[in-house]
């Protein structure tokens, strides 16, 4: 075999540093140790290892030191929620956010809590995001640094407004304004209850009873004063434009409340509108003798009789046909012409071809209303469709009053019918706009809304986007691209429960009043008394007196106050303004899911650049949403719903749902790929559960040998320690980089990845099962004993604080049991990872890989056999090799060398030329190692041969390795041992 090392460490003295084994260079753990040989040496060594720990005769029993400790391996039933809620309390997690943020530290880490909606109860999609976000805090504070999280709330809008109106059998209740609100209010809050407590149940970290509420007065007068700076800028305006309404909660809605139904089924109609007078162009290709209609097609008929206008593209192509069936002349786009006579089960003649431009100052007759002409060019837009998408009087007797969704289709289609300018209607399903809320289909209505002008602002919005940091990087694409299709927003609402825009509209003229007086009054009032004032208070009473005076006074008043509300999005949107600290108020980090790169992110980025030009946030991190184990949506209706509470607590049955408490929840949200979507069921949570406990088995093994070492007074300096105990912390102080590193951008999943591999394969598979016998029989302060424990006390605390973050109640109750800290602190209270420069050895490397290349031939000899029933005589050729071995052991043949321990045989020989005579039966095992240092400037390649052949040494009745000269006899080790107690 040949295994090739590439260190990467200082210059010219990387010889004779690898000779002395004191190098830095740095390097993976080699693949082969994962495979078959080592699994093999685990089975035989911990076959042994657990004899001897389960043996209850042998008179040398007491005289072997096994591990104490009183961490249990695992936590039952409802012990893992009950000790949670213990350490909680023990530990002080509700007092852990006010004591960092008394500390006096120079760096501050602000992450601004996007606000959950006030409106049920938690869910695991809370989970993913508050667990998201209290890792990454409670990392940042680890490290040093203040940091700033203030929680807060949606509590507006139309769905709790909804939920208020229909909270009595489901039917609409008539309540007045005030009535609505005072009842919203009490249900928000009765939500906001409910969902604080399940995020203080997950351990996140916060000030509990200083959170932000968009329903709180001071915050409603901070969004009053920012609506204001920006109408005064002239970014917000009033305008009649077609939006986007819901008739199902009569109001308007902007983008980002709507969801697409893809199996909305419409009722499309292919449509004549008959020439009335052709434009020049057009009545040179015609001869005039025969009529003409252009032939239109829309999904939404309701549409038709506001019709104003036909448009057309004046650089597209236009074709004059003939109707093969009826004879009949049409115009239609030149590209539509086969599609179309096949829809109508008929085949076109084309005439002739046009440009569009070629269409100027035509015009048509209207389908249904014969006297009306439609321009053929752009006009502007009348409604006649009310709030509740009923047609109004406008539309004619035969219209009004009739649902436009509904029957007002049905009348339309019987009356193009009967004017015989119906061609064809048919169903067709496609993706088509629903109110998010109501999930009922909202309709395009012209209406008088306020908007902010977001066409400048999105020019330096994408600058400013680009000294942001997206995690992933593809969002911040997906973010340009939500903002470039939005030609404006709409931020008006047609009802009660929210912040009031506000305006006054005179009484009888079209004018409204607004300025920095009016502005100033109303916010001091809401600041006060919250934004009841605009219903409770008389509108006089809504002015200041300087400009009531100018207005008619109190008892002629000529302005009534507006009855639009803000957008919720506007209200979430401004709370930076309101929470991030200090004059830059820019957040470190925003941590959302996905679909806030169309909302609350973009909102927040929008309203910070129009009233600053200036981006609300440094960093972006997106996560995916949460759905069922095989990719699919959760909901109620498939069963797939995992509910927060009960993966704590458990259910009614917990044998099918037991308690597995917070952690496991905390660790399925660390450990999956939160940048796509992320999946929960049973088996994803059992599977969490079974790798916490493999964590709780290393820590159990760390805790229980470490008991009766105090780090103060039995430490062994770095360079006097075992090669292999140096060697682990060297691998060590690779993982806490690693470690720091994977935090810092914000990828918990490698963390724990990182971490699995380290206590899976390096401790528990590799080092433990070496230690075992240097740990249990040797004297209690051998320095060869107390070299390892120095490892294992700093690997405990290096791997509890790695995960700590993750794993808070874990990582405190480990603390409440290091048998070293008389009174244990807060895990979270004594800072990150700590490291020496000195752990960074060179040398270790090639001296441990080397043998490691040696040991893995034996083993692999001797499948499924004890090592320690085997001698071993390694023979490597004159060389630097042989120089690094020897380091190992510096006797010939030796059953208590570092190297021997590592080769867990009976005893091992190491040579530098073939012995004269080798045992009959002896398996001869060849191989290479190449070192290879200074990217080749030095290498050297050396041959090597273990010999492997049955040890002649009987079992020591103590310590269980083939040392003894009889079954009945210590070995040598053992004897002193025992003899010196």
């Amino acid at each position: 075999m040949r295994w090739e090392l590439r260190p990467r460490g200082p210059g010219a003295a990387a010889l004779a540093a690898a000779r002395s084994l004191w190098a830095p260079p740095r390097l993976p753990c080699r693949p082969g140790w994962r495979g078959t040989t080592r699994q093999l040496l685990v089975r035989s060594v911990t076959g042994a290892s657990n004899q001897l720990q389960n043996s209850s005769s042998g008179s040398y029993r007491d005289t072997v030191l096994l591990p104490q400790t009183s961490f249990p391996m695992k936590l039952l039933g409802r012990q893992q929620p009950d000790t949670e809620l213990e350490i909680q309390q023990k530990c002080g997690f509700s007092e852990l956010y006010s004591w960092q943020r008394e500390r006096k530290v120079k760096t501050e880490f602000c992450l601004h809590d996007g606000p959950p909606y006030a409106n049920g109860d938690p869910h695991v999609g809370h989970a993913l995001n508050k667990i998201l976000k209290d890792i990454a805090n409670r990392y940042h504070m680890m490290k040093g640094s203040k940091v700033h999280f203030v929680p807060g709330w949606d509590c507006h809008g139309l769905p709790i407004e909804i939920k208020v109106l229909t909270e009595r059998d489901g039917k609409t209740q008539n309540l007045s304004a005030m009535e609505i609100r005072e009842k919203a209010r009490s249900f928000a809050k009765a939500a906001v209850e409910k969902q604080k407590s399940a995020f203080i149940r997950w351990g996140i970290m916060a000030d509990w009873n200083n959170c932000y509420y968009t329903f709180d007065g001071r915050y409603e007068a901070r969004q009053l004063r920012l609506f204001y700076q920006m109408y005064d800028k002239g970014l917000i305006y009033r305008s009649y434009k077609p939006v986007f309404w819901s008739p199902s909660s009569r109001t308007a809605l902007a983008e980002a409340e709507l969801e697409y139904n893809p199996e909305h089924v419409s009722r499309s109609v292919y449509v004549k509108f008959p020439l009335l007078k052709p434009s020049p162009k057009l009545a040179s290709l015609l001869d005039g003798s025969s009529p003409v209609s252009f032939l239109v097609w829309t999904t939404q008929p309701w549409t038709i009789p506001a019709n104003q206008a036909v448009c057309y593209m004046p650089e597209s192509k236009y074709a004059v046909v003939k109707c093969s069936k009826s004879g009949d002349f049409y115009i239609l786009a030149a590209d539509k012409v086969t599609s179309v006579a096949s829809v109508l089960e008929t085949t076109f003649e084309v005439i002739s071809t046009f440009s569009g431009v070629d269409l100027e100052s035509g015009t048509c007759t209207h389908p249904l209303i014969s006297e009306r002409e439609s321009p053929l060019l752009p006009a502007n837009h009348d409604c006649l469709v009310n709030e509740d998408g009923v047609f109004t009087d406008a539309a004619g007797p035969e219209l009004q009053n009739k649902a436009v969704l509904e029957e007002g289709t049905d009348v339309v289609i019987k009356m193009l019918q009967a004017a015989k300018n119906l061609l064809k209607e048919e169903k067709l399903v496609h993706s088509y706009p629903y109110d998010w809320r109501t999930k009922k289909p909202v309709v395009i209505r012209a209406s008088k809304q306020w908007f902010v002008n977001i066409t400048d602002i999105k020019t330096a919005a994408k600058e400013l986007l680009k000294k942001v940091k997206f995690i992933p990087g593809s969002a911040l694409n997906a973010m340009v691209e939500m903002m470039d299709r939005r030609p404006y927003w709409c931020i008006s609402r047609q009802r009660v429960w929210g912040v009031p825009i506000p305006v006054f509209h005179h009484k009888t003229k079209d004018e409204i009043l607004i300025n920095s007086q009016t502005i100033e009054h109303i916010t001091k009032l809401v600041e006060q008394h919250g934004s009841d004032i605009w219903w409770t208070l008389p509108p006089a009473q809504l002015l200041p007196d300087e400009v009531l005076s100018q207005v008619g006074g109190p008892d002629a008043l000529e302005y009534v106050p507006g009855q639009d509300i803000l957008d919720i999005w506007f209200d979430s949107g401004t709370s930076w303004s309101y929470v991030l600290p200090g004059t830059d108020q820019r957040a470190d980090l925003y941590l959302e899911g996905k679909d806030q790169l169309g909302g609350w992110f973009q909102s927040s980025l929008l309203t910070s650049v129009a009233a600053r030009n200036k981006s609300p946030f440094k960093t972006v991190v997106v996560h995916g949403f949460t759905v069922g184990e095989k990719g699919e949506k959760m909901s109620k209706s498939l069963g797939n719903v995992v509910d927060p509470d009960v993966v704590i607590n458990g259910g009614q049955d917990q044998s099918k749902e037991p308690p597995y408490g917070a952690d496991v929840l905390r660790w399925w949200v660390a450990e999956s790929n939160v940048f796509t979507e992320v999946p929960i069921s049973p088996s994803v949570l059992n599977a969490a559960r079974d790798d916490i406990n493999k964590l709780r088995n290393t820590l159990r093994f760390l805790l229980g040998n470490v008991a009766g070492f105090n780090p103060e007074t039995d430490s062994i300096p770095v360079n006097n320690m075992y090669v292999l105990d140096q060697y682990m912390l060297h691998l060590l102080q690779d993982l806490a980089n690693k470690i720091n590193d994977s935090y810092k951008q914000y990828d918990f999943g490698k963390v724990v990845r990182l971490l699995q591999a380290f206590y899976t394969r390096e401790l528990s598979n590799f080092y433990f099962s070496i230690i075992k016998d240097r740990l249990y029989c040797e004297r209690a302060n051998d320095p060869r004993r107390r070299s390892c424990q120095t490892a294992l006390a700093e690997i405990l605390d290096v791997v509890v604080r790695s995960f700590a973050p993750i794993l808070p109640h874990l990582a405190e109750e480990v603390f409440q049991h290091v048998p070293y800290v008389k009174e244990p602190k807060s895990v979270f209270r004594t800072g990150w990872i700590k490291t020496s420069s000195i752990w960074k050895k060179p040398g270790l490397e090639e001296a441990i890989e080397s043998a490691c290349a040696m040991r893995d031939s034996f083993l692999g000899s001797i499948p499924g056999k004890n090592a320690a029933e085997h001698e071993v005589i390694i023979v490597i050729e004159p060389g630097l090799l042989f120089e690094i071995i020897e380091m190992l052991q510096a006797e010939e043949t030796s059953s208590t060398s570092q190297l021997n321990e590592l080769m867990m045989a009976s005893q091992t020989t190491l040579l530098s030329q073939e012995p004269r005579a080798i045992t009959a039966g002896a398996v001869e095992l060849k191989g290479t190692f190449l070192i290879n240092l200074e990217g080749g400037d030095i290498r050297e390649e050396s041959s090597y041969k273990v010999l492997v052949m049955p040890t002649t040494k009987e079992k020591c009745p103590r310590c269980w390795k083939y040392t003894a000269e009889s079954s009945e006899t210590l070995c040598p080790r053992c004897a002193e041992v025992v003899g010196g107690k």
